[in-house]
C-alpha cells in the first residue's frame, strides 16, 4: 500500500528531486530586481539542503559577494524521516492525508553515526568568500576550498526526537532563530509544519511548495491577510527537477528528459513558490475589460452560461476566467484559484476561499464550479483597461 510505496520509491531513490540552478536563478533574480538589498547584511538559511548536492547552496555561495549576505548557512542531512521526500507526495498521489501526516510521527532512524562514530548530518557556515585559488574570481572553486579547510562542515547531532539535520531538531531550530531569509525546497508531506514554523519564528522565506497548499486551512488565511503570497514562477510553467540516474518515468511522461550537461530531469506539474518577500510582478496591475465589453468580445464568456450569474448561496457573481474578470463590478466574485499569481493586493482583496454563506461549496444555477475564491475590488482601484 502506500506506506510500502513510498518505502520502495526510498529505496529506488526515485524520491531524490534537485530543483535546478536556473530556476532558483530566475525566481531569485526578480526579487532582487525589485530590492537589490533584499539579502544585504542578512543571515541566509538554507535548512532542507544538501550542501553538497543543493543548487541552493551552490547558488547563494556564487553569490555571497554580490548579494551582500552577511552568512550561509546550510545543513545536510540522512536517514531522517524527511530526507528526500520534497516531491512525494506529488509523486505518490495515492498516499492518503493520514498517511502522509503518519511520515512526521514517525520515529527517527537510529543510525545516526558513520563507522567511526560521527555523525552524518552537517551544518556548513560561510561568513566570507575570499579568492581562496588566485584565480581573480569568486565562485564555487573558492567555496569548495573553504569548506575543504573547515573540515566539510560542523557535525550535526540530532536529539531524541529529530535525526541529525531535520529541520524541526533543537540544533536546526537553533539555526534558524538566527537566521533572518529562509531559502529552500521543504517536504512537501511536511509543507504545513514548516511554513507554522517559518511564522512562529517570524522569518523572512522563499520556498517551494505544490500548487495545492493552497487550499490548505493552514495556508489560505496567510494568503489572504498579506502574510504569505506567491513567487514569480506562474502556476501553469511547471518546474523541471534533477533525478536519479535510474529514475523511472511515468508512461504518460512527455517532456524533455535531458537538461544540462546531460543530466536526467522530470517535470512535475503543480509546483510554486511561496514567499513573505516582495517582488515586482504582485504589483502589477491585471489589465481588464469593462462587464459590458467582456460580454461582447470575450468569446469565453460569450458561450458560457454561468458567466456573471449570481451564486444560489453568496451574494457573489460567478467569474470563469481570471481574464474574464470585469474591471467596473464593485461586488463579491468568485474566481478559479489561477487568480493567485496574478494577484495584485492593491487592486483586489481576497474575501474567503471555496464556501458560502451556508458552509458549503459555491453554487451557481444548481451546479458547483471547481475551487473558487471569492474577491473584490479594492476602493479607489482604477479601470484596468
Amino acid at each position: 500500500m502506500a506506506n510500502n510505496n513510498l518505502t520502495s520509491a526510498k529505496k529506488a531513490r526515485n524520491d531524490e528531486f534537485y530543483t535546478q540552478y536556473e530556476d532558483i536563478q530566475k525566481e531569485v533574480q526578480a526579487y532582487i530586481d525589485y530590492n537589490p538589498d533584499v539579502f544585504r547584511g542578512k543571515v541566509v538559511y538554507l535548512n532542507c539542503d544538501d550542501p553538497y548536492e543543493s543548487n541552493f547552496f551552490k547558488f547563494f555561495a556564487n553569490k555571497f559577494n554580490a548579494y551582500g549576505i552577511k552568512k550561509l548557512v546550510a545543513t545536510s542531512y540522512f536517514n531522517s524521516p524527511v530526507a528526500g521526500t520534497e516531491l512525494q507526495v506529488a509523486l505518490l498521489p495515492d498516499m492518503p492525508d493520514k498517511e502522509i501526516s503518519s511520515v512526521k510521527k514517525s520515529a527517527p532512524q537510529t543510525n545516526m553515526t558513520t563507522e567511526d562514530g560521527e555523525t552524518k548530518g552537517r551544518v556548513i557556515e560561510i561568513t566570507e568568500v575570499a579568492d581562496e585559488n588566485g584565480d581573480g574570481i569568486y565562485d564555487l572553486e573558492d567555496i569548495k576550498k573553504i569548506i575543504q579547510a573547515n573540515g566539510g562542515g560542523r557535525p550535526l547531532k540530532g536529539d531524541d526526537n529529530f535525526p541529525p539535520g531535520d529541520f524541526r531538531s533543537k540544533e536546526c531550530v537553533e539555526l534558524l532563530k538566527q537566521a533572518d531569509t529562509v531559502v529552500t525546497n521543504p517536504p512537501f508531506s511536511l509543507f504545513r509544519e514548516y511554513v507554522a514554523q517559518l511564522f512562529e519564528y517570524d522569518k523572512k522565506f522563499l520556498i517551494i511548495g505544490n500548487m495545492n497548499a493552497i487550499t490548505y486551512k493552514e495556508i489560505f488565511p496567510k494568503i489572504k491577510e498579506n502574510k504569505m503570497w506567491l513567487g514569480v514562477t506562474g502556476f501553469n510553467q511547471g518546474m523541471f527537477f534533477f533525478v536519479p540516474d535510474d529514475f523511472i518515468y511515468a508512461k504518460t511522461y512527455k517532456f524533455e528528459k535531458k537538461g544540462p550537461n546531460g543530466r536526467k530531469i522530470n517535470r512535475v506539474a503543480g509546483v510554486c513558490w511561496f514567499a513573505n518577500i516582495d517582488h515586482g510582478k504582485r504589483h502589477q496591475p491585471l489589465e481588464l475589460m469593462s462587464l459590458e465589453q467582456n460580454k461582447k468580445f470575450n468569446n469565453s464568456i460569450i458561450k458560457s452560461e454561468l458567466a456573471y450569474k449570481k451564486y444560489d448561496n453568496y451574494d457573489a457573481i460567478e467569474v470563469p476566467l481570471v481574464q474574464a474578470i470585469p474591471n467596473d463590478y464593485d461586488g463579491a466574485m468568485g474566481v478559479p484559484i489561477t487568480f493567485l499569481d496574478k494577484y495584485n493586493p492593491d487592486q483586489f482583496e481576497i474575501i474567503k476561499f471555496r464556501h458560502g454563506n451556508d458552509g458549503k461549496d459555491l453554487v451557481v444555477e444548481g451546479k458547483t464550479p471547481y475551487f473558487r475564491m471569492l474577491i473584490k475590488r479594492r476602493k479607489g482601484a482604477e479601470n484596468d483597461c
